[in-house]
């Protein structure tokens, strides 16, 4: 038993008709996305890293050579409000691990580009972020990962669908 049985059992002594199977999934997902939020947190200040600044790292690791995006393509991948991302994108300027530059096409616009050093940083730790990530989910099966990903992945497109 864990805390979100506890919870439903209280409710079903109180309100014996309420479905809390809603309530334990999303209490579960919530604790498991604040417990894993920490843990990957942790991890990156470890590597000198915030959360924010990793994710604008390895959107443009990610989006392969040149490694360089605009920043509302930035923006775009992410989902983050252009004052978030102005903000880690000073953070990681000044930490040398990323440049903007006017475009090469149109010198009105702006890029970002990902310096040896920020590439040099992601390809470092990659290996090890992929390993914390695989310990995370050590408890559960191959199958019960794959069954796990293909569940969130239908709800997600569910939920995505449903803004449209």
């Amino acid at each position: 038993m864990d805390s979100i049985d506890i919870i439903r059992r209280q409710w079903a002594q109180e309100c014996p008709d309420l479905n809390t199977l809603p309530m334990g999934i999303l209490g579960r997902m919530l604790r498991v996305t604040k417990y894993l939020e920490a843990q990957i947190s942790d991890w990156l200040k470890s590597h000198g890293l915030l959360t924010g600044e990793f994710d604008v790292l390895m959107t443009l690791r990610r989006h392969g050579e040149p490694y360089r995006l605009t920043p509302s393509a930035l923006l775009h991948s992410m989902m983050l409000t252009s004052g978030a991302m102005t903000n880690r994108l000073d953070k990681l300027e000044a930490k040398g691990m990323i440049v903007r530059e006017h475009s090469r096409e149109d010198r009105r616009s702006v890029e970002v580009l990902l310096t040896s050093s920020g590439l040099a940083c992601i390809d470092t730790i990659l290996d090890d972020y992929v390993a914390m990530q695989e310990r995370l989910l050590v408890e559960l099966s191959s199958d019960d990962q794959q069954t796990l990903s293909a569940l969130l992945k239908q709800w997600l497109l569910s939920l995505d669908n449903g803004e449209r």
